[in-house]
């Protein structure tokens, strides 16, 4: 709770230093996808919107918040205007950021926004995002002999999510259990089951032999979810919705 009463006070203090009005703030992240470590940092994101005159400036004002960055606490936000410019070409960082169950802020217009969401979100665009996540992370961390047994999470979680975004169309869970039980291999439970325990209830979790089936399992999956991903069509959007939407947030 303590934390908790931290990063509200943040939020606040951004808020009349800056001079903005935050209508969200979130936790991002391995706390929010459920598989944080005991000494996991916190990572905080908030969208805002500033004063109807500061958008009219022509100078134009900066579109992010770059707050705090150290060993606990990772705060910064997107200003509600480039929020929705991502969203219309479909982001998932926007829609993740809406399904984030730690929610610490939760203004008037954050409800409205999730259902807008709904509106824009794109299979197609949304399985390239999760697979070129799970495709660099994979290159990056999980090749060699010895690996950072805490980046299969970074890997296996897009893959899982992709998994279900073929069969439902919709928005991945955020939390990885209910991804895990729902879309992984039975095969494969007890291994990650395993390797979630370690991770809950250990620091951060060094090398170890690479886990030569969750390769195998990584290296099948990536390809065949990409070849679906191109196969399905492109969703065509409106700007209306918004645009009124934005307009609405900065007149209150």
């Amino acid at each position: 709770m303590k934390m908790r009463e931290t990063i509200i006070k943040e939020l606040h203090k951004i808020e009349e230093t800056e001079n903005v009005r935050i209508i969200m703030a979130i936790e991002s992240g391995s706390r929010a996808w459920g598989f944080e470590s005991i000494d996991s940092d916190y990572d905080v994101r908030f969208i805002y919107v500033r004063n109807e005159d500061d958008y009219l400036r022509l100078e134009g004002v900066r579109d992010v918040i770059e707050w705090k960055l150290d060993e606990v606490l990772d705060i910064n936000g997107w200003d509600l205007q480039k929020a929705l410019r991502l969203l219309y070409k479909s982001n998932a960082t926007v829609s993740e950021w809406c399904a984030s169950p730690i929610v610490y802020l939760a203004r008037e217009g954050y409800e409205e926004l999730k259902l807008i969401l709904t509106q824009y979100f794109s299979p197609k665009k949304a399985m390239f995002h999760n697979l070129s996540s799970a495709s660099g992370n994979y290159r990056e961390w999980l090749k060699g002999d010895e690996v950072k047994l805490k980046k299969y999470f970074y890997v296996l979680r897009p893959i899982l999510a992709s998994l279900w975004i073929t069969k439902h169309k919709t928005a991945p869970p955020m939390l990885f259990e209910e991804l895990m039980y729902a879309e992984l291999e039975k095969s494969l439970l007890p291994t990650v089951e395993e390797l979630l325990v370690m991770k809950k209830s250990m620091g951060e979790m060094g090398t170890a032999p690479k886990i030569q089936v969750l390769n195998e399992y990584i290296e099948k999956m990536i390809p065949l979810l990409r070849e679906q991903a191109e196969q399905m069509d492109d969703d065509r959007v409106s700007w209306r919705p918004l645009n009124e939407f934005f307009l609405e947030m900065v007149r209150k």
